[in-house]
């Protein structure tokens, strides 16, 4: 029973403590460092629901991808893009899903008109 608990709680903290690393990483000056932590985040965010986390974290890991957003090239784009998404779907219909998805739609727009950003950035 409690054994079972602790281990449980032990786990929970240390893919937290993962998440906050990747997160972290998101404003690496290495492109190759943002990319690795945006995959990370893709693959948590897609597996686990991590709502709880992630609303306490929103406005940081928003201003995070956003930053990926405007300076990335195709690839990090792409993969900010994606966890855009997971981010929103992840936070529910609430308040907080809505103004995350609110305050990047105006660049999710601009990415997606541009006709010089890459295919997979404008698809994500």
């Amino acid at each position: 029973g409690s054994e079972a608990a602790s281990e449980q709680g032990q786990e929970e903290e240390e893919t937290e403590d993962r998440l906050k690393e990747h997160m972290d990483n998101l404003l690496d000056k290495s492109a190759k460092t943002r990319q690795a932590a945006l995959q990370s985040l893709r693959l948590a965010f897609s597996s686990k629901t991590l709502s709880d986390f992630l609303l306490e974290r929103h406005l940081t890991l928003t201003d995070s991808l956003e930053k990926c957003l405007k300076k990335g090239k195709g690839e990090e784009q792409a993969l900010a893009g994606t966890v855009l998404t997971l981010l929103c779907l992840q936070m529910g219909s609430g308040p907080e899903g809505e103004e995350v998805f609110r305050s990047l739609k105006p660049l999710l727009i601009s990415i997606l008109m541009d006709s010089t950003a890459s295919s997979s950035a404008r698809q994500s």
